[in-house]
């Protein structure tokens, strides 16, 4: 079995300040020389200091643009009264305000700009997902009801509501329960919990919400038309049920079904394969574009993955559950080995991808540089440098570079 060795803690402090932080990723055996993982080093100077008095809150997703520019999803509604104490009037203490929801950094982690948030534009979502397209549009989604994907110019200009959205509530009436709908593909019910493209094919495919439907759903990326879906282990749309993933016995790992239970991302690999991150189960399905069931691979399985042991962000409960929150891929062409973020144990797992298996990590839960409390999102740019987000109170973004490709 392959394994990982962290850096203990107190050691991590001292190099911490000193310089940097690193985390060393060693291969475990059964890992060839010519497979073996990458190392990292933290950068603890990254990004530099917002200006404006701004402060950054929790980050559940980022991404790297084409020129490997760095997009943060900010949360800005999560700031907490002792931190926004600049913008009270007159201001209370000499800093902060809540920075804007959309931040883009260069590689150095200059700010470039920011924009967004509550009131921007209608119907701007709860932050869950940011995406960039090759012309540096950006893309941003919410899981909140009847919320979907809005498309922005690099500079903010609103170019597009993906609509596909239920029906309003009329004023008034009280909003009733949210049903599980597989089948239905007109509208999202609840948000969207993560989206990619496939830009030579002009298509969007979306990993349906968090918390509500289970299934995979491809449109068109300029029109929107509906193409095709599918559930876990690529069922067709028609037979997944409509029920919620019935519990299971925490003190074993997740028991191997087909449906999907909290879909948290999806990203397409260069060669075509398309990674869902079934968060409720803990583990990786892979698949083909047109929806074929390749593999699939679990992730720390003995983390209890859903119950009613579950929190999240505040909640007094254990924490959070399930280990894949996120994940992306070493650089191209090959695409080694993928990163998958764990909120629950607060590491990033670099997983080999064409054998499936663990054969490192980076951190470990922690406040400190190189560790993460709840990290939620996880980005990779062309020269393999790995940046990280993370919500609750962490509310910060890390990079990690290579020092060993």
């Amino acid at each position: 079995m392959l394994g990982y060795r962290p850096m203990k803690s107190t050691r991590c402090a001292m190099a911490c300040v000193a310089v940097a932080c690193v985390i060393w990723i060693l291969a475990g055996f059964g890992v060839s020389s010519a497979q073996a993982p990458p190392a990292y080093r933290v950068d603890p100077f990254w990004p530099k200091p917002l200006p404006h008095k701004w402060i950054m809150q929790q980050v559940p997703t980022l991404a790297v643009g084409p020129d490997d520019h760095v997009w943060v999803l900010n949360r800005s509604r999560q700031i907490r009264p002792d931190e926004n104490g600049a913008s009270t009037t007159p201001p209370r203490t000499d800093c902060c305000i809540a920075g804007p929801s959309v931040l883009e950094f260069d590689p150095a982690g200059n700010l470039i700009q920011g924009w967004g948030g509550p009131g921007y534009v209608p119907n701007w979502p709860g932050e869950q997902t940011i995406n960039i397209d090759r012309e540096s549009n950006v893309w941003i989604s919410g899981t909140g009801r009847g919320e979907t994907i809005l498309k922005f110019s690099r500079a903010g200009k609103l170019l597009k509501d993906f609509g596909h959205v239920p029906p309003p509530i009329p004023r008034g009436q009280t909003p009733p329960p949210l049903v599980e709908n597989n089948q239905q593909t007109d509208a999202l019910i609840s948000g969207v919990a993560g989206f990619d493209f496939d830009e030579d094919a002009r298509e969007l495919y979306i990993a349906d919400t968090e918390f509500i439907n289970k299934r995979i759903l491809v449109f068109d990326m300029d029109t929107g038309a509906f193409k095709r879906g599918w559930g876990g282990k690529g069922v067709p749309l028609a037979e997944i049920p409509n029920e919620r993933v019935a519990p299971y016995d925490t003190s074993g790992p997740p028991p191997d079904i087909k449906e999907f239970n909290v879909l948290h991302c999806i990203h397409l690999s260069n060669d075509g394969r398309v990674y869902v991150c079934d968060r409720g189960n803990d583990r990786v399905q892979v698949f083909t574009k047109q929806g074929t069931f390749v593999t699939q691979f679990w992730i720390h399985p003995s983390t209890p993955a859903r119950g009613t042991e579950c929190g999240g962000p505040g909640s007094d409960k254990y924490g959070p559950c399930g280990t894949v929150f996120n994940l992306a891929f070493s650089p191209a062409p090959r695409q080694d080995f993928v990163f998958v973020a764990d909120g629950a144990n607060d590491k990033v797992w670099i997983v080999n991808r064409t054998s499936g298996m663990v054969a490192g990590s980076i951190g470990d839960n922690g406040r400190m540089a190189g560790m993460f409390h709840f990290i939620d999102g996880i980005a990779s740019d062309s020269k393999g440098n790995i940046y990280t987000g993370e919500v609750e109170t962490g509310k910060r973004v890390q990079k990690f570079v290579p020092v060993r490709k």
